[in-house]
């Protein structure tokens, strides 16, 4: 189990206050790795450090924008100094407009995109500068299903994280000569405040997702620590380039096999 051990470890993980970012967080740093979490809401941030620290956690919280280079590069820099490093990058904070192509404003557009893939790359660029002096690093981009799949409604947030997957791919190729595995975990439909709304009896959505996964449920965001926690540890040391679906096997198959 060593080779699951982030003892001694830093963690930055960005957007990392509430949802699946906190549920991957809580996971890592159960396994022993020291957590800097990002955000851009003050009460939250202290509302998720109060959470890491009452499981016994060591955790720090950043407040800034990760498409704002210039603030991004400080805090960084900021991180490094006071955690000594940054082992493992999780770039998970992100948005999504659900709004049809035809209606789109294109600075939402514009926006979707800056957030969810222009900003992982600024944070990968910034992170990965220290974890090639040192010929060491992990990054995890938080892909989706969207990567593979189209769907009405996420034209903008589709764009992003199917960009994001070939950023994966690229950033692996380049910096693999440097002991850096950066790969990706795309995220079936899990159950979170976001989805409490839609995740009834009755509701289409609700039938359609369960009865469109194999396993027959909504995906729980404790479900993620076990991919999180493998994709940062030393297990994973061969693995670069990769974006593990946790979708309870929906991009596996057409559709849920039948009882019969």
């Amino acid at each position: 189990m060593n080779l699951f051990d982030l003892s001694g470890k830093v963690a930055l993980i960005t957007g990392a206050t509430h949802g699946l970012g906190l549920a991957m967080a809580e996971g890592i740093g159960s396994a022993g790795a020291e957590l800097a979490i990002t955000s851009t809401t003050p009460s939250k941030l202290d509302e998720a450090l109060e959470y890491y620290r009452s499981k016994g956690f060591k955790a720090e919280g950043y407040l800034f924008d990760v498409t704002n280079q210039t603030e991004a590069a400080k805090q960084v820099a900021l991180i490094e100094e006071k955690h000594g490093k940054i082992d493992i990058l999780v770039n998970n904070a992100g948005i999504i407009k659900r709004v049809l192509a035809i209606d789109m404003p294109v600075e939402d557009f514009r926006q979707v995109i800056d957030v969810d893939l222009v900003g992982p790359f600024i944070m990968s660029q910034l992170v990965a500068k220290g974890m090639i002096t040192r010929k060491s690093g992990k990054i995890i981009n938080i892909c989706s299903m969207m990567s593979e799949l189209g769907r009405d409604n996420v034209s903008a947030y589709a764009a992003a994280k199917g960009g994001l997957k070939m950023l994966t791919r690229n950033l692996a190729t380049e910096w693999a000569k440097h002991n850096i595995q950066v790969n990706g975990i795309g995220p079936g439909y899990f159950a979170t405040s976001q989805t409490k709304p839609i995740r009834v009896d009755g509701n289409p959505f609700n039938e359609f997702i369960i009865n469109r996964t194999p396993t027959g449920r909504w995906g729980n965001p404790e479900d993620l620590a076990g991919t999180a926690i493998f994709l940062s540890s030393e297990a994973s040391n061969f693995v670069n380039g990769q974006i593990i679906y946790v979708d309870g096997g929906i991009l596996a198959t057409i559709g849920k096999p039948s009882n019969e």
